[in-house]
């Protein structure tokens, strides 16, 4: 059974109401406004900063798997998109939407490459969910006997790692091509499947660029996770910036999950949850978590410039009626 749009974003709203009245009953709702009023400014700023530089870094991985496909993109026009993807992600659910947004936009810009410009997009968050996995796994490393809280943890981080090494090899087996190629010609799914699939499959010849996007992905990741820490500097957290190591990456595959709008509410639950098991009061994790989705949603901003821009653009071009 297939659920319309409107009925899932209005689950996807009773959802993250729900989860939110739950969060403001757990938490002091003043105190935890007094730490967000009063929080750092420098702290956040340079958060934002952060998220701002690393778009142009994430902008580059994608330039990378295209050109490995003989797909030559400028980077101020893939940045851009980026953002744009940013800002659509605020009003789609999770960052799905933004890389949907990402792909209608090029492959306007390629119609005869759509398949590849669409594997490019999925390559890059199948990429990103493989680096988010190794960063867990440092910080699962420099924890140990550090913190003996996190058992659920690493068991979550081994399923995780299960999952994604057995989508991994579905994805290059020659096997799974073969019989898609075979199949094609006869299956409605495999037909409008193929070119994307010919696309990802493709990659297989590729190992330069993926290992290179891999490796630009931890960094930018690991990166990323101080903003997270700033963000808890802010309000006047002492956490020791390790903890935001293990906590940063799982957080970021959360956010993929798309039980609710823009990760509203379970994205402030997930940072009770964890900081709490290092004596984190839920009050401030709330005011983090908080404070965190501020930025993110500042980044969209520039999205959201361009955005508005390309709709007046043609407007005031027009030549003014006498």
């Amino acid at each position: 059974m297939t659920v319309s749009r409107p009925v899932r974003i209005a689950l996807q709203v009773l959802v993250s109401a729900a989860v939110l009245a739950y969060l403001f009953w757990q938490v002091d709702i003043r105190r935890t406004f007094d730490l967000i009023a009063s929080s750092n400014g420098w702290y956040l700023l340079a958060a934002y900063a952060i998220f701002l530089v690393t778009t142009v870094g994430m902008a580059w991985r994608w330039q990378v798997l295209l050109a490995s496909k003989g797909l030559r993109e400028p980077l101020m026009w893939l940045t851009k998109l980026y953002f744009i993807g940013y800002a659509a992600g605020q009003v789609l659910p999770t960052s799905i939407g933004g890389d949907t947004v990402r792909i209608a936009a090029h492959a306007r810009r390629v119609p005869d490459a759509k398949g590849e410009a669409a594997g490019a997009v999925l390559m890059e968050r199948v990429l990103g969910s493989a680096g988010t996995l190794v960063l867990v796994a440092i910080g699962l490393v420099l924890a140990i006997g550090r913190y003996n809280n996190i058992r659920e943890v690493v068991i979550l981080e081994i399923a995780l790692s299960v999952a994604l090494a057995l989508a991994l090899a579905l994805m290059f087996s020659r096997r799974t091509n073969s019989w898609l190629q075979e199949r094609g010609g006869t299956r409605r799914l495999a037909r409008g499947f193929r070119s994307l699939w010919d696309a990802l499959h493709g990659y297989r010849d590729q190992p330069r660029a993926l290992l290179i996007v891999l490796a630009a992905t931890v960094v930018l990741q690991f990166i990323r996770i101080l903003a997270i820490w700033l963000c808890g500097e802010a309000v006047g957290l002492t956490v020791s910036p390790l903890v935001y190591i293990v906590m940063g990456p799982l957080l970021f595959l959360v956010m993929l999950i798309p039980f609710t709008i823009n990760g509203l509410g379970v994205r402030e639950a997930f940072f009770i949850a964890f900081l709490g098991r290092f004596g984190v009061d839920a009050d401030a994790a709330f005011a983090t978590g908080f404070l965190f989705y501020a930025v993110t949603v500042a980044t969209a901003l520039p999205g959201g410039a361009f955005l508005l821009w390309g709709s007046l653009r043609p407007a005031l071009m027009r030549p003014r009626e006498e």
